[in-house]
Order: C-alpha cells, then sequence, then structure tokens
C-alpha cells in the first residue's frame, strides 16, 4: 500500500495535468485550429490515402515534437525533453507512413470483392464503364474511396482503362497493379475477362490466406520485440513515480547516460532485427 499509494496519487495527478493542458490550448482558437489541422492531415492519409502537404507534415512535427517534450518533461527533466523533442518530425513521418500502408492494406484487402464485383457486372451483359458504377456503392473503406474516384473521373469523361490507370499509380499497390492491368489488357485485346477477373479473385484470396496464417506463425515474435522495448521503459518510469528525480539523475552521470543510450541502442537494434525476422513481406 506504501509503494501503490504514491503510484496513484502521480498517475492522477498527470492525468490532472494532462486534462488542464487540453482545456487551456483548447480554449485558444489559433492553437486549435493548429492542432485541427495537424490531426485533419493524419485521419486523411488513413482514410482517404491523401499524404498531408508540406506545411501539414511541419505542423503534425511540432505538434508531436512538443507532445514527446511535454510527457518526457514531467518525467525526466528539462535535459531529455528537449532532446526526444528533436524525434518529433521522425515520430510524424512514421505516423504517415503507418497510416499510408494501412490504407493500401484495406484497399489490397478489397482486391477480391472488386474483382468478383466487376466479373458479376461485365458477366450480365453490362460494360466495364456500368460496372464499375454499380460497384461502387457496395464497397467500404479505401475501396469505396478509390472506386468513389474513378467514377468521378468518369463522369468527367474520362476513359475507364484511364481512369483506373490513375487508380493504380495512386495506390502504389502490385495487386492493384495487376488487377488494372489484366482489365486494362483484355478490354483491348479481347478474351474472356469475366473468367479472368474470376481467377484473379481466388489467386488474390489465396494469397491472403498465406499472408494471415503466417502473420499467426509470427505473432510471438513480434509480440516479443515489442516486449524488448516497452520493459525497460515500464521499470524506469515505475522507478522514477516511486523514487521522483530517479531518470534525471540517471542521465546527469556524463558515464550512466552513455551506458543508457548504449543500452537504448542495442534494445532498438534489438527491435529491429526481430521485427525483420518476425516480419511478413508482401
Amino acid at each position: 500500500m506504501g509503494v501503490a499509494l504514491p503510484i496513484l496519487v502521480a498517475g492522477l495527478g498527470g492525468a490532472a495535468l494532462a486534462l488542464a493542458l487540453a482545456e487551456l490550448l483548447g480554449s485558444i482558437p489559433a492553437v486549435r485550429r493548429y492542432v485541427g489541422s495537424a490531426a485533419a492531415a493524419l485521419v486523411r492519409t488513413r482514410r482517404e490515402g491523401r499524404f498531408p502537404t508540406v506545411i501539414e507534415r511541419r505542423r503534425l512535427g511540432v505538434l508531436t515534437g512538443a507532445t514527446l517534450a511535454t510527457l518526457t518533461l514531467t518525467v525526466a527533466g528539462p535535459g531529455p525533453a528537449v532532446a526526444l523533442a528533436g524525434l518529433g518530425p521522425w515520430l510524424a513521418g512514421k505516423l504517415i507512413s503507418r497510416g499510408a500502408q494501412r490504407y493500401r492494406a484495406g484497399l489490397e484487402q478489397a482486391v477480391p470483392e472488386i474483382a468478383r464485383g466487376l466479373a458479376d457486372g461485365i458477366g450480365s451483359g453490362g460494360s466495364l464503364r456500368r460496372g464499375l458504377v454499380d460497384l461502387a456503392p457496395t464497397l467500404e473503406g479505401p475501396a469505396a474511396t478509390e472506386l468513389g474516384r474513378v467514377c468521378a473521373d468518369l463522369e468527367l469523361g474520362v476513359a475507364p482503362r484511364a481512369a483506373l490507370t490513375a487508380m493504380a499509380a495512386r495506390s502504389d499497390s502490385p495487386e492493384v497493379v495487376e488487377l488494372i492491368a489484366a482489365v486494362s489488357s483484355q478490354e483491348r485485346s479481347g478474351g474472356d475477362l469475366v473468367g479472368l477477373l474470376r481467377r484473379l479473385a481466388e489467386a488474390a484470396e489465396a494469397r491472403q490466406r498465406v499472408r494471415a496464417e503466417a502473420r499467426s506463425a509470427t505473432a510471438q515474435a513480434r509480440l516479443t520485440g515489442g516486449m524488448v522495448i516497452a520493459m525497460p521503459v515500464a521499470v524506469g518510469l515505475l522507478i522514477e513515480l516511486v523514487a521522483p528525480g530517479f531518470l534525471g539523475g540517471l542521465i546527469g552521470d556524463p558515464l550512466a547516460a552513455v551506458l543508457v543510450a548504449v543500452a537504448l541502442g542495442l534494445q532498438l537494434c534489438a527491435w529491429i532485427v526481430i521485427q525483420r525476422l518476425g516480419g511478413v513481406r508482401t
């Protein structure tokens, strides 16, 4: 009980401080617009596949750097806070890259559904244009967004092949490029497009099943990689809550600071190696 009480009080104090800062910053219109613009850019990357502009990336980097500095300042003091604030742009880039990857993964997941939908539309006697227009409202997520853009291009008079080629360029996905290349080649040279689309759908589903099985087989390795980073950090924060000033004093000693930096570097290398060994390449 004697150890748990300071931890509980420190946690409640940190939560209260965070809420107070959020209320203070939210009451300032300029800050609210700044934060809203950066957050909206990140959301658009995840939901619409749109990369932020240079100004939005700069704002997101400043916001993540300020957040890291504030969190570190409350735990380890101003010295580490200044150092970690410089990681803001790197972390912002990682968040943007992760959002783009999730968007592409969602689009690739819908490739079998797109192929079968087009096959059904064309097989019933419709054209490729008609099949795209009928298919778009039935999709969800990134696939609905991309097919919506294709339909918007079609309404402007763009040829179906050109609209699909633009979609392939935006997606940066080999599976989407394969699907659209097959549609374009069959439309140009003729042949059994319906049968080809159904075979592509089956092949895409088979690849997705293999990737899912591989991720399940390597789940323990990825969990281990996360624990490599999380456990020392969690223990350090716990000690800091029990004995405030521990991390600041540790980093203040030059020899201890060097040893901590080396240990963090080795942990980061171990995490990268584990992620590479346990990752699933597509």
